[in-house]
């Protein structure tokens, strides 16, 4: 018990003082799980309505999700609506960043916070705005529409991510290259971009992520056949209780536990 006595930071606090605080983590970290921990089992429930703990174990749901066509015609559309997102999101936002970061003009900083006011503006407003101006252009329930829509969303993550990789970065070694006789250009991508790759390509996943986990823009701007895996869900829940919600759930808990805890170890890196 050692530890406890040893010093928890550099102002010598003691892991003994911060119990408490451990405690209140622990607290709030199982709120937060344990609603996915409890969908997990349920998803291999044979029951036809959610049931937990499952009364009988079995893969039921998850043979009739990936048997059903409009499942996986969603789950192709989130897929492909999440890829396409992160390609217009994560060169816009690089780009953003980049020059906002190189300016250091004080009107870059009141640009910057206006690039980001998707992350501060409640999602349902810029649901609704988005719906409006996308059926005046004849964008909604198209592929195109849910791409500029999520794009709208995860560029200032982007943006952020980016921001956050070029403060720790030396713009000296670019501006060397320049004297050398290299444009812009080239110097950001011969200098500049091999140094915040990693976190380029962290920006890229959190954006697909963000693409993939949207609900709300999704239930304004999607339908037809080009409704999103999230938006079958929402209408599944609010029609009728669909156990295979509970083996989608689990399977997009994975996907993005897993990418997240790839960003995790490409951030380490």
């Amino acid at each position: 018990m050692g530890w406890l006595n040893s010093p928890a930071s550099d102002t010598q606090i003691s892991h003994r003082n911060r119990l408490w605080l451990y405690l209140v983590a622990a607290i709030i970290m199982l709120l937060l799980v344990i609603p996915t921990l409890i969908v997990i089992p349920m998803s291999f429930s044979d029951s036809q309505y959610l049931a937990f703990p499952p009364e009988t174990w079995s893969t039921r749901w998850y043979d009739e999700y990936f048997g059903s066509k409009k499942w996986m015609r969603a789950t192709i559309t989130s897929l492909k609506v999440g890829l396409l997102t992160t390609l217009v999101a994560t060169p816009l936002g690089t780009m953003a960043a980049y020059a906002l970061f190189v300016s250091g003009h004080r009107v870059a900083r009141m640009l910057f916070v206006i690039l980001i006011t998707p992350m501060i503006v409640p999602v349902i407003l810029i649901a609704i705005g988005t719906f409006y101006v996308f059926g005046r252009a004849g964008l909604n329930n198209t592929i195109t529409g849910l791409v500029l829509a999520h794009a709208a969303l995860a560029t200032p993550l982007v943006m952020i991510v980016i921001t956050a990789a070029l403060r720790s970065y030396d713009l000296d070694q670019e501006r060397v290259a320049r004297s050398l006789g290299a444009t812009r250009l080239k110097a950001f991508f011969a200098i500049t971009l091999p140094q915040i790759k990693f976190s380029v390509i962290t920006a890229a996943l959190l954006a697909f992520l963000t693409s993939f986990d949207e609900v709300i823009v999704s239930i304004f701007v999607s339908g037809g056949t080009n409704a999103t895996l999230t938006k079958h869900m929402f209408s599944a829940l609010r029609d009728f209780i669909d156990p295979t919600i509970a083996a989608i759930s689990t399977i997009m808990v994975l996907i993005s536990t897993l990418l997240l805890l790839v960003t995790q170890w490409i951030g380490s890196r």
